[in-house]
């Protein structure tokens, strides 16, 4: 590749990550910011959870569906898409007069993040042909992820106090609006071609509506509790939806989700490790803020700058991870970083009211580590032995096994630290001590997680065989920046 061409790709590459850092952003900084919007909007107890809620609703639902949609359709096409979704809604929900019109702007945002994030992976899973390349920028592009996630309350805080809640969203207008003028200049377009390209209707009615049901059913728990008829009936209904699709992609000509797929050892196994990950990181970061400002009294900005050596770490880890990855294995390198992150989670069930910072340092760094190495292997698996035409498949099972995964747990473990500090309220504990003693059983059974995906990555993964491999499909694949 000459020089020109391979400046090109880091550029498109550069872009294409600047948009999934936006994504994972806009998930993280809202959060800061929603007391500034309940004293500015009037926006009741009960209706503020439906300003993050909708935007986790609308994400982790319609994720298979974006992402097939970028294999069929044109991943260029879709990104945009997804962006234009994305940057309007940010603006709309900017100058939102009501709660309504909030909480609707963050569902499309939501629906936008869908389209992008499988996308984005799917374009640079494309972009890199030499296996060792792939790797390192995965790891690059996992590592603005997580620096998206880690640092969005220090700059909602920061956006927040100086500037007004509404700059959490306008802030991505101009990200939004800056990738979409430089994407077709550097990126061409990319996708199956014939038949293949029908899109399954049917079949991402089904799966998306049992996803939605779904995410539905578990965020609304806290308000409504798991032995609901409400949970109860969105739960069998979401089975009922899943079971439809099961069977329409298994009679479909061009199915949305080719069931052969699951036959491939390393994206099946792959997908279950991102759910039992998710189950453990998402509580994560959810108790560990609220433990820092709750129980530790920190304001929201200190919190944000306790994060910063996590994310540093983060970062440092998913980079330099590639380049032993190729030496060492994906499976030794996934399950060790497992291990290293169940041992932070672990660390942090003696959670005490006293505790001080140095106390949080060294789980919260060990978290990192396990964390930020085990974005690359992770991915790499759960797209391995996938042809190139539907890496956005593949990445879409992957976000939504992670999402939902997540989603689950954390709604779970709510209930279970909530129940924990209610009864020691109750038996005359302090209320900090309480707090504390709720979130340290979170995070053992978060570890928990973590420990049973270390042993199915070990026991299951195994290298691909030849014959696991898909059939190839005939594909369009990009000319110049994708370095085709």
């Amino acid at each position: 590749m000459n020089s020109e061409k391979h400046w090109k790709r880091q550029v498109a590459f550069g872009v294409v990550c600047l948009a999934q850092f936006m994504v994972v952003l806009d998930a993280a900084i809202m959060n800061v910011a929603l007391p500034s919007i309940q004293d500015a909007l009037h926006v009741s107890q009960s209706n503020l959870p439906w300003i993050v809620n909708s935007y986790t609703l609308l994400f982790g639902g319609f994720l298979l569906l974006g992402g097939r949609s970028a294999d069929l359709l044109g991943r260029r096409r879709i990104f945009m898409a997804g962006l234009v979704l994305f940057g309007g809604a940010s603006l709309a929900g900017g100058l939102a007069q009501t709660t309504l019109w909030l909480v609707l702007a963050r569902a499309v945002e939501g629906l936008g993040a869908a389209i992008i994030s499988p996308a984005s992976l799917a374009i640079i899973y494309t972009m890199f042909q030499e296996e060792h390349e792939r790797n390192h920028a995965l790891g690059i592009w996992g590592a603005l992820g997580g620096l998206g996630a880690a640092s969005g309350g220090l700059l909602g805080g920061i956006l927040t106090d100086s500037l007004g809640w509404e700059w959490v969203l306008f802030v991505n207008v101009p990200i939004a609006a800056a990738v979409l003028v430089l994407i077709p200049t550097l990126i061409e377009e990319s996708h199956v071609v014939g038949r293949a390209r029908e899109l399954d209707f049917p079949g991402a009615a089904t799966v998306t509506s049992s996803l939605l049901l779904l995410v539905y059913a578990v965020i609304e728990t806290h308000s409504n509790g798991w032995a609901s008829s409400t949970t109860i009936g969105c739960l069998a209904a979401s089975a009922t939806l899943m079971a439809a699709f099961l069977w329409i992609e298994a009679h479909a000509q061009s199915p949305l989700v080719p069931l052969r797929i699951f036959r491939i050892n390393t994206v099946r196994t792959g997908d279950i490790v991102a759910a039992l990950a998710g189950a453990g990181m998402f509580p994560f970061f959810y108790f560990a803020t609220l433990y820092m400002q709750q129980v530790l009294g920190y304001s929201a900005l200190r919190t944000a700058f306790a994060f910063l050596p996590f994310s540093i770490t983060l970062i440092v880890c998913s980079v330099i991870v590639s380049r032993v990855l190729a030496r060492v294995g994906v499976k030794q390198v996934l399950v060790g970083a497992l291990c290293v992150m169940a041992a932070g989670l672990y660390l942090l069930g003696p959670l005490h009211v006293d505790w001080g910072y140095l106390n949080l340092l060294i789980p919260l760094e060990l978290t990192a580590i396990g964390f930020g190495v085990s974005i690359v292997p992770l991915t790499v698996a759960a797209l391995s032995g996938l042809s190139h035409q539907e890496s956005g498949l593949g990445s879409g099972l992957l976000n939504a096994c992670r999402q939902v995964g997540g989603a689950i747990s954390l709604a779970v473990l709510a209930t279970v630290a909530a129940n924990r500090t209610g009864n020691l309220v109750a038996d005359g504990h302090a209320p900090r001590a309480a707090l504390a003693s709720g979130f340290a059983a979170a995070f053992i059974i978060a570890a928990s997680c973590v420990v049973i995906a270390a042993v199915v990555a070990f026991v299951f993964l195994r290298p691909r065989r030849q014959s696991e491999a898909p059939a190839r499909e005939s594909v369009a694949e990009p000319s110049a920046a994708g370095g085709h």
